[in-house]
């Protein structure tokens, strides 16, 4: 009898990348994807474990599984991704319903842990490896619109306060022939908007081809016809103008670049081993603004890293006011062990400090986005419908060009559809508008 699959995703645009590749290779086994766990023979959580708060969210979830199991006799569960990487065969400790565990790098070995495991035998599969991408891998897409393209995995910067080096492993890239190869199929399928994904995208390389991102960049803009490209995640101290050229002169690719500063102190930056200064940072920012006229630029930021002080908080403030994020990803800074932060430095910042830094750093954004978002009303703004907004039936929601959130009334549009739009009003986070009549503006 075919076994039910379910496979629920916690984290990044990576972990969701990485969910459709092993739905590849499982339904390749035989394997029926479900939706809800109630119907599946089989449950598997592919995790992040950047964040602390990240980690709690699944433990409570395998909590949540206990109840199942018990309605479903002979239930199987994994889990696979960043937080069995990290944690390793304590997993088994931290939950009894664990049947199996696999890192990011042990996707292939997972037809062979699920035999096992419903055979009653638990089963471990954590190796890293400087070669595996899954670039000859097709991924099962869920949607039709917007792919994720990963194009290299891992990270080499070894940030004091990050995991990613130990649940992803080294850097290593795809070919530039499989990440064009896997391009031209979407455009052949009807998507219309791809992003490129990497743990530090600008770091991609492919000594054969001769490629570095910008190369790539520039290759997949081509061949995406009329696709729209972006990508994420890049290191201040990786980007080029050469990159940002690409992005300047090549119509398809969004005017958007995400750029994680973490903090505004130079002082900080030095602590975190970030690679770069706060005018370093400013200076690429200034560098991105003169080549890229209206650019979104968005960051993370993390309050009360080990030793900041008011004055470093203040910084970061500053720094914000003088760049004036369209949006940001923040943080109060958590240890996670294994780190160089964990290691050899001590989190001296209090609880309630930690909080009430980042909630000054919340307000003064949340008033950033807020006047970025109302200068746009008045403008037309070419969006990429993506589905009916969760409100009304009767609206639909993409983005801009520039990743900000449109809300608009629907017509006779559909997602997938390009559409002209109005806007009339905002909010912090959202555009609302109206689809531009024909032969108005």
């Amino acid at each position: 009898m075919t076994k039910k699959v379910s496979i629920r995703t916690f984290g990044c645009q990576m972990n969701q990348a990485d969910t459709e590749i092993i739905s590849s290779l499982l339904t390749a086994e035989g394997y029926c994807l479900v939706a809800e766990e109630d119907d599946a023979d089989l449950v598997m959580l592919n995790t992040c474990a950047v964040r602390e708060n990240a980690v709690e969210k699944i433990m409570h979830h395998l909590d949540s599984l206990k109840g199942l199991r018990r309605r479903r006799r002979g239930l199987v569960v994994g889990v696979i991704g960043c937080v069995p990487q990290y944690y390793r065969e304590e997993m088994f400790q931290k939950s009894g319903v664990i049947d199996f565990i696999a890192g990011p790098d042990s996707y292939r070995k997972l037809p062979e842990l699920i035999r096992n495991a419903f055979q009653g035998i638990r089963g471990a599969e954590l190796f890293l490896t400087q070669s595996e991408t899954y670039g000859d891998i097709e991924p099962m897409r869920s949607g039709s619109i917007s792919a994720f393209i990963p194009v290299m995995r891992g990270c080499n910067n070894m940030c004091a306060f990050c995991v990613v080096p130990f649940t992803r492993g080294r850097e290593r890239s795809r070919s530039l022939q499989s990440v064009l190869d896997e391009v031209r199929r979407l455009e052949g399928q009807g998507y219309r908007e791809l992003t490129l994904l990497g743990q530090n995208v600008n770091s991609y390389r492919d000594d054969e081809a001769g490629a570095d991102f910008a190369l790539l960049l520039d290759e997949v803009s081509k061949a995406a016809g009329e696709m729209r490209v972006r990508f994420t995640t890049s290191h201040p101290k990786d980007i080029s103008e050469d990159l940002v050229n690409v992005v300047a002169h090549r119509e398809n690719v969004c005017n958007a670049i995400h750029l994680p500063v973490q903090s505004g102190s130079s002082r900080m930056l030095e602590v975190m081993h970030r690679g770069h200064t706060r005018r370093e940072y400013l200076d690429k920012i200034a560098m991105i603004r003169s080549a890229v006229p209206g650019v979104a630029l968005s960051t993370d930021l993390i309050a009360g890293f080990c030793g900041e002080t008011e004055e470093d908080h203040l910084q970061t403030l500053s720094l914000m006011e003088e760049v004036r994020f369209d949006y940001a990803y923040m943080f109060y800074y958590s240890v996670r062990p294994g780190t160089y932060a964990a290691r050899h430095l001590t989190d001296d910042v209090a609880l309630e400090e930690k909080k009430r830094r980042l909630q000054e750093i919340i307000d003064l954004q949340s008033g950033i986005s807020g006047e970025i978002f109302r200068n746009d009303v008045g403008s037309v703004q070419e969006v990429l419908a993506e589905s009916e907004s969760r409100r009304s039936s009767d609206m639909l929601m993409g983005r801009s060009d520039t990743n900000r959130v449109v809300v608009f009334d629907r017509q006779h549009y559909q997602p997938g559809d390009l559409v002209r739009v109005v806007i009339e009003s905002s909010t912090q986070a959202t555009l609302i508008g109206r689809c531009q009549d024909p032969g108005e503006g």
